[in-house]
């Protein structure tokens, strides 16, 4: 009697957990602020062929697993550079008015709460708060971290930004791709050409369905309707390759590409404490 008992009492406890773990990724989507009226020139086009907004947004997102925490980027404004009356922040054509902390602890997390780290790339406008996250696990492609700590500073990167991580503890990846937590939910996707290691982050949500959070891929949809492709990307050609991949990709999963940086797709989304799922 005592065997089926204990029998018993295992079964039960294994039929809670696994619906727990089968309900899958939360996404949180965190206002990281916005980027002012750009000069069309740099990313191939011209005003009057963009039809929505100039103004671009930059945007953090966490994703919450039953096996841990993902942030994925870390906006262009640090928390550190905020008045301490609390007003708005903002350093040139960036602004932002919510710091990243806060959202976080609005619904319950400190920065040494996160797990995992991931940033689509080293561009200044993706690592802003970087520093806040050494202590979590960086995954990042070992050309990317080569770009991030070799040679000279580029033009749109701040290495003061991010120069904790350089000795963080960190998964590298050689041009591939990285299922998160080993359940197919969560997938980093190799996605070169904006910068040598750039990369995408997929989701497979059970209720609102896959999402590709598709980096600086594109900045504005125009550049994906039009085949442009902005003066700073680091190799043009190998964008190009990119993309075709990533339409084959999106094809194949049914997944809605979101361009990060779009004012217009991100104006309709939930932001954080709403969550998708």
């Amino acid at each position: 009697m005592r065997t089926s008992t204990w029998k018993l009492l295992a079964l039960t406890t294994i039929a809670w957990i696994v619906p727990a773990m089968a309900q899958g990724p939360k996404l949180y989507i965190m206002d990281c602020g916005t980027i002012g009226e750009m000069d069309m020139k740099l990313y191939n086009l011209t005003k009057e062929e963009v039809k929505g907004p100039l103004e671009l947004v930059n945007v953090c997102y966490l994703i919450v697993h039953a096996r841990g925490t993902l942030l994925w980027d870390a906006g262009y404004i640090p928390d550190s550079a905020f008045p301490a009356d609390g007003s708005p922040a903002k350093n040139g054509v960036f602004g932002a008015t919510k710091k990243l902390t806060t959202q976080l602890a609005e619904i319950g997390y400190k920065p040494e709460q996160i797990t995992y780290l991931g940033l689509s790339h080293y561009h200044s406008d993706h690592t802003g708060n970087a520093n806040l996250f050494a202590g979590s696990m960086w995954i990042v492609q070992e050309s990317e971290y080569a770009a991030m700590f070799g040679g000279e500073q580029r033009g749109i990167q701040t290495r003061s930004s991010y120069e904790k991580l350089k000795d963080a503890k960190r998964i590298t990846l050689k041009n591939e791709d990285k299922d998160v937590f080993g359940d197919g939910t969560v997938v980093i996707k190799t996605a070169p050409g904006h910068t040598p290691g750039h990369q995408m982050l997929f989701l497979k949500l059970a209720k609102f369905g896959p999402v590709l959070l598709a980096g600086d891929l594109y900045h504005y949809p125009e550049e994906r309707t039009l085949d442009r492709v902005p003066t700073f990307d680091g190799d043009a050609a190998m964008t190009r390759v990119t993309r075709k991949k990533v339409d084959e990709f999106v094809k194949q999963t049914g997944a809605q590409m979101w361009i990060e940086h779009d004012k217009t797709t991100h104006d309709k989304l939930n932001k954080s404490p709403k969550f998708y799922e």
